[in-house]
Formats: structure tokens, sequence, C-alpha cells
């Protein structure tokens, strides 16, 4: 269920980023403190690329992430990036330590894979919620309505309507 949810948020990302122009992509935003769409979605990608770089060796760090600039200005780039995520993503859960830190570690608790994909879906949605924002300004781009709204959220608006 888990992995479904991850492919359905990818997917949804993937719609957006093939309805983007170049120019669209990377234009600084005064709303977004002056980040970019692909700015948010390197950052989303970057997650999910160092959860699975580290799930080996057991210790992953966010803060360690590559930062590669390519996927913020190549929506094509960005998008097998994202292809790549999905056909590596199914794996095990395991033990895992997650540390903070870059220069020395300050932090490092015991979590699992599971965990952090979750935290990552979440964290996903949470930049989506930002890059909706930004495509708000551009009414020629179709948005889903659930684009960027948590899954708890979407679940008690529809209890709601009942």
């Amino acid at each position: 269920m888990l992995i479904a949810s991850i492919k359905e948020n990818f997917n949804e990302i993937i719609s957006l980023l093939s309805s983007l122009e170049s120019q669209q992509y990377t234009v600084c935003h005064q709303e977004l403190s002056n980040a970019t769409i692909g700015e948010h979605t390197r950052h989303i990608i970057e997650m999910y690329q160092s959860l699975l770089k580290n799930y080996e060796n057991g210790n992953v760090n966010y803060d360690k992430r590559d930062r590669n600039l390519s996927i913020q200005t190549d929506i094509e780039y960005a998008i097998n990036c994202i292809n790549e995520i999905l056909s590596e993503i199914e794996k095990p859960n395991k033990e895992l330590f997650l540390e903070q830190g870059i220069e020395r570690i300050k932090y490092s608790i015991s979590t699992n894979y599971e965990r952090e994909l979750l935290y990552n879906l979440e964290h996903s949605i949470h930049h989506q919620a930002l890059i909706k924002v930004a495509v708000l300004k551009h009414p020629s781009i179709q948005l889903s309505e659930n684009f960027g709204v948590a899954k708890s959220t979407i679940e008690y608006r529809n209890q709601c309507v009942q």
C-alpha cells in the first residue's frame, strides 16, 4: 500500500512536469522565497535518492544528499530520476540509522526503511503544496484536485461530504 501511494504520488509529479515548459520549471517565484518549481522537485527527488543510496549501508543522512542542479533545470532529467527511483523503491523493510549533520554527526537515531519511505511521501506532499502555489499562477496548467494535499485531509474532506 505504501509503495502504491508513493508511485501514485510520483505519477502526479511526472504528470505536472510533463505539462511544464522549461521556463515555468526554472523561473523564481517570490511566493516560494524565490525558489523554483525545479528546486522543490529536486529536493523531493534527492530525499528519496539519499534513502535508496544508503539503504545497504544502513546510515541515512538527508543532509548529505547530492544536490544535483541538473534535476532542477532539466525536466526530462528529473523525470528520468523519478523513474529510476520507482524502479528501485521496492525493498524489504530493515532497520536503519537516521543521521543529522554534515561536518560531524549531531544525532543518530534508529528508524527503518518503511518509516523513511512514509516520511519521504509526506515530505513530498508538503513540497507539492508549495509547488502548487507557483503553478496556480499559470491557469493553463492543470493539476489534480488533490495535488499537494495530505491523504488524511483527503479522507477528512470525503467524510465531510457524506
